[in-house]
């Protein structure tokens, strides 16, 4: 099956990441698919931001302290709203959602089942405790685990979670975990890749996916 090409946060080099014209530009870039990050306001709205604050003005606002109204207007830089991004995603495109806030999983659960049914999704997170529960409360949202500095134990955690996806970065992969992925059944996203030989050298191991900063560098992978 061809390598599915993912968005790191949108088209980030060219617009502000974890926007929707971001994610826009994304899909006209030639995206299978985005891969963004999602806390939720103290009134339980899922929003796209990657870090746990806002800055407004001097100050950093915590969102999960903040009603969705405090956080400001998508014009004043305020965060996407989660369903706001999957109504404009195209159809037959997945969207990635890598779960930041801490005990946030029943409204990510929420949020994607109302998604319209031509976009696919699923969810990830370093919090591999998050994804055991989003197996127990969501079992039918395809699930994913990610790895930075090592993959100790991946089969265990793989087994523990039920995760279909394993997001190793980058450095993390050869050929040998690949294999042991597949052989568990499961499917290797890898991030973030940013160069055009790494993605070809990558592609050529058979990983699943490609995620980086501008899908137009694996058009040839």
């Amino acid at each position: 099956m061809p390598i599915e090409r993912i968005a790191h946060r949108g088209a980030k080099r060219e617009l502000p990441e974890n926007t929707i014209p971001a994610f826009r530009r994304a899909f006209e870039r030639g995206a299978d698919a985005i891969e963004l990050d999602v806390h939720a306001t103290s009134d339980g709205v899922v929003v796209v931001h990657h870090d746990p604050g806002v800055r407004r003005g001097v100050r950093m606002v915590e969102i999960a302290e903040t009603l969705i109204d405090g956080l400001g207007t998508l014009d004043g830089g305020g965060p996407a709203r989660l369903a706001d991004v999957l109504a404009m995603v195209p159809a037959n495109r997945t969207v990635y959602a890598e779960i930041k806030g801490h005990g946030i999983e029943r409204l990510v659960a929420d949020c994607v089942a109302a998604a319209p049914q031509t976009v696919r999704c699923a969810v990830h997170s370093f919090d591999h405790g998050a994804i055991e529960v989003m197996r127990d409360i969501a079992p039918n949202i395809p699930r994913g685990v990610l790895f930075e500095n090592d993959t100790a134990g991946i089969l265990d955690v793989m087994a523990r979670t039920g995760a279909r996806d394993v997001w190793p970065n980058w450095k993390l992969v050869d050929a040998s975990l690949v294999h042991a992925v597949h052989d568990a059944g499961g499917r290797v996203i890898v991030w973030t890749v940013n160069d055009v030989d790494v993605a070809r050298r990558l592609s050529e191991i058979g990983v699943d996916g490609l995620c980086g900063d501008d899908v137009r560098l694996f058009s040839d992978s």
